[in-house]
């Protein structure tokens, strides 16, 4: 009797909660749970480079964000479309400086090379061209 005795005192007696900020052996915290599925599904390249594009803005400024159509990465390259002929000259001039503040703001070595685009025409415009070139010809 005395086995069985200690055996349903042994159920019936709770054992300790843990506190709520006690962590159990398999929990892990999310930030390290997230890096480790970054890893796992090779996503930090193309994370960096979102960050980059999505930093443009914080980076340059407000005045030189409202002057940018476009702003994308591919294959270590940042391409950006400014819609001002005198703010491209001058963040032309100052490339290497771009490229050091964006990998800065990321942490890491994203962007190689910054490429500055003219502004695209409109359609309009482009059409326009090419009727006047056709009654020329």
């Amino acid at each position: 009797m005395g086995a069985a005795w200690a055996l349903s005192y042994s159920l019936a007696v709770k054992k300790p909660s843990l506190s709520p900020t006690a962590r159990r052996a398999d929990i892990i915290p999310l930030k390290e749970g997230l890096e480790a599925l970054v890893r796992a599904y090779k996503l930090g390249g193309k994370l960096n480079e979102v960050t980059v594009v999505a930093s443009w803005e914080r980076v340059m400024g407000k005045a030189v964000a409202l002057k940018t159509q476009e702003v994308y990465v591919s294959k270590g390259k940042l391409f950006v479309r400014l819609s001002s002929a005198p703010l491209k000259h001058e963040l032309v001039m100052a490339k290497t400086r771009v490229l050091e503040m964006l990998n800065n703001e990321v942490g890491a070595q994203v962007v190689n090379e910054v490429v500055f685009l003219k502004r695209s025409s409109s359609p309009t415009s482009q059409s326009l061209t090419l009727n006047y070139r056709a009654r020329l010809a």
